[in-house]
């Protein structure tokens, strides 16, 4: 038995959509928060399956989890206790791997299995592991779980190699408590590390210059409780637009930030979409003949590697060859196998995809390898002719609020079906 999502393509969407909090934000704030002494209240938190699986976490650590209405949590850590962290739910679960920094630098332990996620080719840890073992710890591998120690944390300069968003995250929340000042040069500059330095500062911590490419931490003794709202999801908020580009008359997303996606606007623009930009919503009004562009991921503020795939789609119905280039995760065109069942004519050579369009599509049965895959065919259901089902979705419900709700209330015809 298997749920799938069966889209019926061609309809004309129009209305207004709103975005939810950061996904890739809310999966490290989770984890920050147990660097509290008191409970820490966080809303805006989406709806998704990764929420679930972290709260499970949670649980496991003796942690109360309470959800309050649609979006609020309160974490409340008084009572935890740190215990290893080898359930199935770690293995699921890429995002499980910031426990590694909180755990570390509230108690200078942690035991922890390998986490999982969705696989987009190598996605080592090494710099984590050297961010720790500069504060001062000692990290061992051992039967498929890494187990790391510290008597003492104490602060340091740290340069990463590549300007990893998880590393950053995770060296950052490791260093809140050690002694003295730790420095970490080359640091990624996403607006997701500014949102869990934001709680971290707010619950009593000394972080600054997030953002920019050097941080500097100085250690603290005690962390309390807080309150803090999620960003808005720049990612949920570029598929919408993508979504809308292709398939939409008249189509509002609100609740953005439109300094977030400034590289994905302005590709839309050369494109052929014709927007109107506000202070917090982008409105997207049609589009003439679309022209073929090419892309190349880059850490933010470049184009993001998540944002590819969903672009991709639209791409199939520019006129002449598209090129996407393929910086940061080189596995990550498992999508373009998938459009070519549906009728694209994609030529993979990696790092590089070469989109020839415009090419109608039509409706078959397609896989989302990953989440950003799966945001990827549900756009390119829309746009084909019949009826597209996709199948292994509980990716796309990992990183993706209320989905089908949302999709139509703007007038697009997408269900779920459990087929044998």
């Amino acid at each position: 038995m298997e749920e799938v999502i069966k889209i019926e393509g061609g309809h004309s969407l129009s209305g207004t959509v709103r975005v939810s909090g950061s996904k890739n934000a809310t999966v490290a704030l989770i984890p920050a928060a147990i660097l509290a002494h008191g409970p820490v209240t966080i809303c805006g938190v989406p709806n998704i399956s990764d929420v679930r699986s972290l709260s499970v976490l949670l649980k496991e650590l003796g942690i109360e989890v309470i959800r309050k209405g649609e979006d609020i949590l309160i974490i409340d850590p008084s009572q935890m206790k740190n215990m290893p962290m080898v359930s199935d739910t770690v293995g699921k679960l890429r995002a499980s791997y910031y426990f590694m920094g909180a755990l570390l630098g509230k108690y200078g332990h942690v035991e922890m299995k390998m986490p999982g996620g969705c696989y987009l080719g190598p996605r080592p840890i090494d710099l984590h592991v050297k961010g720790f073992e500069a504060l001062g710890a000692t990290v061992h591998y051992e039967h498929g779980t890494y187990i790391i120690d510290a008597k003492e944390l104490t602060g340091n300069k740290i340069f990463l190699d590549i300007s990893s968003v998880g590393a950053t995250i995770n060296i950052m929340m490791a260093a809140v408590y050690a002694k003295g000042r730790t420095t970490i040069e080359n640091a990624a500059k996403e607006p997701e590390i500014i949102d869990v330095a934001t709680l971290l500062n707010k619950m009593g911590a000394k972080i600054r210059g997030v953002g920019t490419n050097v941080i500097t931490i100085d250690g603290v003794d005690y962390l309390n409780g807080c309150f803090h709202e999620i960003i808005p999801d720049r990612i949920e908020a570029a598929t919408y637009l993508v979504l809308a580009a292709a398939a939409a008359d008249d189509v509002t997303v609100e609740n953005i930030i439109p300094q977030h996606l400034e590289s994905l606007l302005s590709k839309l623009h050369e494109i052929g979409i014709r927007m109107e930009i506000g202070i917090d919503y982008v409105k997207v009004m049609g589009r003439d003949e679309l022209h073929a562009t090419d892309i190349k991921t880059l850490p933010y503020p470049g184009f993001a590697t998540d944002i590819q795939q969903p672009l991709t789609a639209l791409l199939t119905q520019a006129n002449g060859q598209s090129i996407v280039t393929e910086t940061i995760y080189q596995e990550r065109f498992k999508h373009c196998h998938e459009l070519n069942k549906m009728g694209a004519n994609i030529n993979v050579m990696s790092p590089s995809a070469m989109i020839n369009g415009p090419t109608p599509l039509t409706g078959c049965e397609v896989v989302a390898t990953d989440l950003r895959c799966g945001a990827c065919l549900v756009i390119a259901g829309l746009l084909a002719e019949g009826v597209t089902t996709i199948h292994e979705i509980y990716h796309i419900d990992r990183g993706y609020d209320n989905l089908d709700g949302k999709l139509n209330a703007l007038g697009a015809k997408l269900w779920r079906e459990v087929i044998e």
